[in-house]
């Protein structure tokens, strides 16, 4: 008798009930980690594929259930580690262009850091506190409600003053304020 054809094997009928039955369900599970649903199908294929390749070495009475779901897990995390790689790149070159951008608008970038601190000085004083702990020192609202002993509407009332006046204020900078949050 055959290896391959032993009972304990995976043999076609058994593959292709195994893939009728997980398919769908490894693909709904892939996509809880990658947003898009044909990378998600693309990655229960090739898990699919590889399990036929390796059929051989597949015990039906052990767990594939298990075994599927967890390569299905893998492979995802892979594409996403994959993706990250990719991003990078694509984001250091973005950023080259844009630090010659900035080398080019030296003088726009000091205007603006200029009207930065006009528009912030314009501020009440304990609008600009929070506004600054906010933002600079990167403290939430309990925090700063707590070390200035107001309440937190106090603070969102003070950021909402402070974000207010200073889009008036900088209103023609906004183009390049983008470039300073995202890069």
């Amino acid at each position: 008798m055959p290896e391959n054809s032993a009972p304990n094997h995976l043999d076609k009928v058994a593959f292709e009930k195994l893939f009728k039955s997980h398919f769908v369900h490894l693909c709904n599970f892939a996509s809880q980690y990658v947003s898009d649903m044909d990378a998600a199908r693309d990655i229960c294929q090739k898990v699919f594929i590889l399990l036929w390749e390796n059929r051989e070495n597949i015990q039906t009475n052990q767990n594939v259930r298990s075994y599927l779901f967890t390569a299905v897990k893998n492979r995802c995390i892979n594409h996403i580690r994959d993706q990250k790689k990719y991003r990078s790149r694509v984001l250091d070159v973005d950023i080259q262009h844009i630090d010659v951008a900035f080398e080019e608008d030296h003088l726009a970038v000091d205007d603006l850091k200029s009207k930065i601190e006009k528009a912030l000085d314009a501020l009440p004083k304990k609008c600009r506190q929070v506004f600054e702990m906010s933002r600079y020192e990167d403290k939430k609202y309990q925090e700063i409600a707590e070390t200035l002993s107001i309440s937190v509407k106090t603070v969102e009332a003070h950021m909402s003053r402070a974000l207010k006046g200073l889009r008036k204020d900088l209103s023609n900078y906004l183009h390049l304020m983008m470039l300073f949050v995202f890069f």
